[in-house]
C-alpha cells in the first residue's frame, strides 16, 4: 500500500543506523561502530528534531502566537530547521548566525525565506566576543541575555535552555537507538553543542540499561579561541562544556547523563570525516568527524573489545564544501 506524506514534519526521525564496515576493517578496530545517519532528516541534520519540537511546544504553551516571529542564534543547523518549519507554518523568522559558519548555511536559510544576520551585528554580542577572544560560547550567553522576551510577537527559541530540546531526543533519538540495536548498545558518542542530544539520549538509554556509557565530545584546546590563538579553525556546532565558566555551559547539558568528556581537535575531526568518505561512501560534517574520531579511540580501548558503539552523526558534509573540510 502506498503512502503520501503531507508535511516534511512527517519525515523527521527514524534515521538509519549504518554499520561502518569499511572504516572498522581499515582501522582494524576490535569493537563495532554504528553511525546514526542524521542527514536522513528532511533538512539534513539532527536539528530538525529539536526545531520542530520547540516550535510545536511553543504553540501549545502560547509562547508562539499566530503571526509571530521566531528568533534564534545558531551555528547553522538549528536555524535551518527553524527557517523551514517557520515557512510551512506561516511564521516569520530571524536567525542570527556565527560569523565563521559556512556560506552554505546562510544560503539555505535565506532560501526558506528567513532573515539572516550575523550575531556580531548585536553590539552586546560583539563586545562579549572581543572580551573572550572570539569565543562564541560567550557570544551565545550575551545574545540570550540581550534578547530577553519582551515582545509578545517574538518567540526567542533559546535552544541552550529550552527543555523541548532534550525532550525530543528522550522521546525519539534514544528509543530509535535502543530499538534498532535491540538493546545491545554499549556506548554512545555524541557531540555537545546545546547539550540536548547527550542529555536526552543519555537519560533514555541509562534508564533502559544503566551500564550504557555516554561519551560527550568537545573541541580540543587548540580548536577553541584563546588569547594566543583567537582565530583557530573551529569544529562548527561543537562547543566546550568542561573547563569553562559555569555560566557558559548550556543548561540543557545534564552531567548525570554522560560519563566522559572527550576533546577532539579540528584536524582530527577532518581526517576522520575524509577517511570514512573513502571507506564507506558517506559524506559527513565536521562535528560528525569529531564524533567518529572519538568513537575510534574509544573502540581501541581493551575493555571495549566486542562492544557496540553508536556514533551519532549530526549532519551532512554537503554543508561544508566551501570550508577546508573536503579541500
Amino acid at each position: 500500500m502506498g503512502r503520501i506524506y503531507e508535511s516534511i514534519a512527517e519525515l523527521i526521525g527514524n534515521t538509519p543506523l549504518l554499520r561502518l564496515n569499511g572504516y572498522v576493517k581499515k582501522k582494524q578496530l576490535p569493537a563495532d561502530i554504528l553511525g546514526k545517519i542524521e542527514y536522513y532528516n528532511p533538512n539534513q541534520s539532527i536539528k530538525d528534531r529539536i526545531a520542530y519540537n520547540m516550535i510545536e511546544t511553543a504553540e501549545r504553551d502560547g509562547s508562539l502566537k499566530p503571526g509571530g516571529t521566531i528568533v534564534e542564534a545558531t551555528s547553522g543547523n538549528t536555524g535551518i530547521g527553524l527557517a523551514a518549519f517557520a515557512a510551512i507554518k506561516g511564521y516569520k523568522s530571524k536567525i542570527y548566525v556565527q560569523d565563521n559558519v559556512s556560506i552554505e548555511r546562510f544560503k539555505v536559510m535565506k532560501a526558506f525565506g528567513t532573515e539572516v544576520a550575523n550575531m556580531s551585528d548585536i553590539p552586546e554580542v560583539k563586545k562579549a566576543l572581543d572580551e573572550n577572544h572570539n569565543d562564541y560560547v560567550a557570544g551565545y550567553a550575551a545574545f540570550y541575555s540581550k534578547l530577553s522576551a519582551g515582545d509578545d510577537n517574538i518567540f526567542i527559541v533559546n535552544q541552550d535552555a529550552n527543555p523541548a530540546n532534550p525532550d525530543i531526543h528522550y522521546k525519539t533519538t534514544g528509543p530509535e537507538i535502543w530499538n534498532d540495536t535491540e538493546g545491545k548498545v554499549d556506548i554512545v558518542v555524541a557531540a555537545v553543542g546545546t547539550g540536548g542530544t547527550v542529555t536526552g539520549v543519555g537519560k533514555f538509554l541509562k534508564e533502559k540499561k544503566p551500564s550504557v556509557q555516554v561519551i560527550a565530545v568537545q573541541p580540543g584546546v587548540g580548536s577553541i579561541p584563546s588569547e594566543e590563538n583567537p582565530h583557530p579553525e573551529e569544529i562548527a556546532g561543537v562547543h566546550p562544556f568542561e573547563g569553562i565558566p559555569k555560566e557558559f555551559v548550556p543548561s540543557n547539558l545534564d552531567k548525570a547523563y554522560y560519563d566522559e568528556c572527550f576533546p577532539v581537535e579540528t584536524a582530527e575531526a577532518y581526517e576522520a570525516a575524509r577517511e570514512i568518505a573513502k571507506t564507506d561512501g558517506i559524506l559527513i560534517g565536521a562535528s560528525s568527524g569529531a564524533i567518529l574520531h572519538a568513537a575510534t579511540q574509544i573502540a581501541q580501548r581493551k575493555e571495549n573489545k566486542g562492544k557496540t558503539i553508536v556514533a551519532i552523526f549530526p549532519d551532512t558534509g554537503l554543508r561544508y564544501l566551501s570550508t577546508n573540510l573536503y579541500q
